[in-house]
């Protein structure tokens, strides 16, 4: 019986991830390719995606390497652009997951698509191995397609130019659609005038102020409109 419920685990979770693998694996060949042509050896692909695992960041940290960027300004970076999960935790079903060591990974491997998985279901229908299966495919997607990018890259003759443009205009298009949908216009053009303001006061620091700036930024906005909100309720 416990075989079988094994087996079944096994089957939803490729079922389920198998569409999101689809996005994921080119993504990380685009990653593989940028690792590569930035002069880094290929073998920091797994590194990156093994280690680190986090997309967006992980795209940012290659050109930051590159540069020597100092490690405070790395832990900031990272800190800023991996706050959102400290909020996943709360509604994630870590409490479903059996083990230290599964518990640790699970932790490790709460990225987006594992937590659009698994947050929107009942947590009583989530065994521990499917959790774990889930996240571990999701990861594979993605390491693989790294790796087929590393390798891709170092068999190209010449660079691909505009290359480390690629997650720029991934969020850009993702950004686009948000507003479109949602028409939340002051979100957008506060965030374009965190970068102006952080371009021109701080250019040596401009991606670290800009992220600082729209953080306090969208607190403040959030307090503003949520006071609003309670006035109205009190004249009403």
């Amino acid at each position: 019986m416990t075989s079988t419920h094994r087996c079944t685990d096994f089957r939803v979770s490729l079922a389920e991830t198998l569409p999101v693998g689809v996005g994921m694996f080119p993504l990380g060949i685009t990653f593989g390719l940028l690792v590569v042509q930035s002069g880094l050896a290929w073998w920091w692909t797994p590194i990156f995606s093994g280690l680190i695992y986090a997309g967006s960041l992980e795209f940012l940290l290659v050109g930051l390497v590159v540069v020597v960027t100092p490690l405070p300004s790395l832990a900031l970076t990272t800190l800023l652009v991996n706050s959102r999960h400290l909020f996943y935790g709360l509604s994630f079903p870590l409490h479903r997951v059996r083990g230290r060591l599964a518990k640790a990974y699970a932790m490790f491997a709460l990225i987006d698509e594992a937590y659009a998985l698994t947050a929107a279901r009942a947590a009583d229908s989530l065994s521990s191995k499917r959790i774990l299966w889930t996240q571990a495919f999701l990861q594979s997607y993605w390491v693989g397609g790294g790796l087929a990018g590393a390798v891709v890259g170092g068999w190209l003759p010449s660079p691909i130019r505009g290359l480390d443009f690629a997650l720029i205009a991934l969020f850009t298009v993702l950004a686009l659609e948000t507003c479109r949908k949602g028409q939340d216009l002051p979100g957008p053009v506060l965030a374009v005038g965190c970068a102006v303001v952080a371009r021109l006061v701080v250019p040596d620091a401009t991606l670290v102020v800009a992220m600082a700036l729209y953080v306090l930024g969208l607190l403040a906005r959030y307090r503003f409109t949520d006071r609003a909100g309670a006035d109205g309720a009190v004249d009403a």
